[in-house]
């Protein structure tokens, strides 16, 4: 996989909408545009299996709605993110726009070489203050999972078990981590 670059000057979300489609992946970082490539498979199978563990608990629960990178989450003109994965609230008819899924319950990033300072610090910085109630971070190569709170100042490490209990489900999701990473790139390390 190739490195994240960043561009030097302000950017804003309009600009990025109006870049051709490529096989980049284009957010806004403060005003910053961030720029990395397509994701690995390795990723990918990461991404897919939190996303069919997330959509199953969402559509039982009704308590949101899970949904997959790409899509620009904008938070302000300075600020375009593309979660891996994110949960935005239920509502009986899903959004239509992206604009409509600004307030989130949930977003994950899944750590690559290219993106990992970024979703580490820049992202983190970013999903805090905008109060996202939830932010995990997916290290596939350390096997664990850090959780990351609007007030936090260090993550809470999980490596045996998550359990996320978003306001207004009847009953936390629960996924044993070991067998989330099994499941997703397979027991060899």
């Amino acid at each position: 996989m190739g490195m994240a670059a960043v561009l030097p000057r302000r950017w804003t979300a309009d600009e990025v909408r109006a870049i051709p489609e490529d096989s980049n992946r284009y957010e806004l970082l403060d005003g910053e545009l961030f720029v990395t490539p397509s994701p690995s498979s390795r990723h990918q199978a990461v991404v897919e299996e939190l996303f069919f563990r997330l959509s199953a608990y969402c559509r039982v629960t009704r308590v949101g709605r899970a949904r997959l990178a790409p899509a620009d989450i904008e938070f302000s003109p300075r600020r375009l993110v593309q979660p891996d994965c994110y949960v935005i609230p239920w509502t009986e008819q899903p959004p239509r726009e992206w604009a409509e899924s600004r307030a989130l319950l949930l977003a994950v990033e899944v750590l690559s070489p290219a993106t990992a300072r970024a979703d580490r610090h820049r992202k983190r910085i970013i999903y805090q203050a905008e109060g996202i109630p939830e932010y995990w971070v997916v290290d596939p190569d350390a096997r664990l999972i850090e959780r990351w709170r609007p007030a936090d100042a260090r993550p809470e490490i999980l490596s045996e078990k998550l359990v996320w209990a978003p306001t207004g489900g009847t009953a936390p999701l629960t996924i044993e981590l070991p067998n989330f990473f099994d499941e997703a790139i397979g027991t060899l390390r």
